[in-house]
């Protein structure tokens, strides 16, 4: 078995590229052993579609794509990053009653927590940054095969 699984795709900051990154992490992670119906594919699902929302919306035009990365490690933690090239970090909104966005952080926080997981925001060397959550990985299937884009 190997020390880890890793699969990536690149998308164009659209809006409909959340729905791809969406579609791609839960056919990598049913890959991996996953099933689609596990409470962790739900929470990975929602927390990439945050994350893949925050890259498109709040990039202002600056970041002409996105990369989701996914990672297994020694079948026992399960990384998800998306990076993109807009040097500004997400801030932790207040989640007013009428407003319509800003609670994804808040929502990424709370599935991360919940799962016993982490979640970090590292600089790249461009001048983006990567968004990524580390989760413990509770499958017992070996995962099946390394995917890249």
């Amino acid at each position: 078995m190997a020390d880890h699984q890793e699969a990536s795709v690149t998308l164009p900051s659209d809006p409909a590229s959340v729905a791809a990154a969406r579609r791609y992490v839960a056919e990598v992670l049913g890959e991996w052993g996953l099933p689609d119906d596990a409470e962790t594919a739900d929470s990975v699902r929602l927390i990439v579609s945050e994350l893949a929302t925050n890259a498109v919306q709040h990039t202002f035009g600056q970041s002409p794509t996105f990369t989701v990365d996914i990672r297994l490690e020694r079948q026992e933690w399960l990384r998800v990053g998306v990076t993109d090239s807009h040097p500004r970090w997400p801030k932790r909104l207040p989640a007013a009653v009428q407003q319509d966005n800003g609670r994804g952080m808040v929502i990424i926080r709370w599935l991360t927590a919940e799962a016993g997981g982490r979640l970090s925001v590292t600089p790249t060397e461009d001048g983006g940054k990567t968004v990524s959550i580390a989760l413990p990985w509770t499958v017992g299937a070996p995962a099946a095969t390394a995917r890249g884009c």
